[in-house]
């Protein structure tokens, strides 16, 4: 055996040269497998990172601003809520909207209170409006004495319905809106106990321009801001 054959190798590896056998441990694919995965997954992260950081210096996409990021409280979307109008969802866009006339909406104005003639009144003031005026009598006996408030606006439902109440309720304040079965486009005044007044004009002609050129909603722009 010669001086250079390791121990152990019972002279089956002879050594007569200067090329010596190289000893090796065996290869551990499944550390190999786990060591490369490793090494992906940390590149993937540091790439991920390094992108937000980007994204978050340039002020995000505009896709961010409309989707993610515009979020308000309670998961509410402020880019979809935005575009909403006053009531149910209705989308406006923010953009003015065509309102029907005073002269195109017949109101019946029903007396739910103790007080004579005053359906009359009303119904003479609101003609001067511009309003056309169909009955004018007592309130059904669902409604006589049992409303606290001014009134009760009683139409259609369908956005054309709510369209006409929310036209005459301008000239209202303190009044609940309320829907039926009813079939045509006249809609009710009902009187409440707590009836003073109709509206100024002023006050009516400016809530109706409000109606016509929504805004979006303050709590959603200020939740989003947030």
């Amino acid at each position: 055996m010669s001086m250079l054959t390791p121990p152990g190798m019972g002279g089956k590896y002879r050594i007569t040269g200067n090329r010596y056998p190289r000893m090796r441990r065996p290869r551990n694919r499944r550390r190999i497998v786990l060591a490369s995965t490793a090494a992906v997954a940390a590149l993937s992260v540091g790439g991920w990172g390094t992108l937000q950081l980007i994204d978050i210096f340039s002020g995000g996409s505009s896709a961010n601003a409309a989707g993610s990021s515009a979020k308000g409280k309670g998961g509410t979307d402020c880019a979809t809520d935005a575009k909403s109008g006053t009531r149910g969802g209705e989308n406006t866009g923010g953009k003015s909207r065509e309102l029907p006339e005073p002269g195109s909406i017949k109101v019946n104005v029903l007396n739910a209170t103790d007080r004579s003639g005053l359906a009359k009144s009303i119904a003479d003031k609101l003609k001067k409006r511009g309003f056309k005026i169909g009955d004018v009598a007592n309130a059904p006996d669902e409604f006589d004495k049992k409303v606290e408030n001014a009134g009760v606006l009683l139409g259609a439902p369908g956005k054309e319905g709510d369209t006409r109440l929310k036209v005459l309720g301008t000239h209202f304040t303190d009044v609940d809106t309320r829907f039926d079965d009813r079939k045509g486009d006249d809609v009710d005044f009902i009187i409440g106990k707590a009836y003073d007044k109709l509206a100024d004009e002023k006050e009516a002609a400016k809530a109706r321009t409000a109606l016509g050129n929504p805004k979006p909603s303050s709590h959603s722009r200020g939740d989003c801001e947030k």
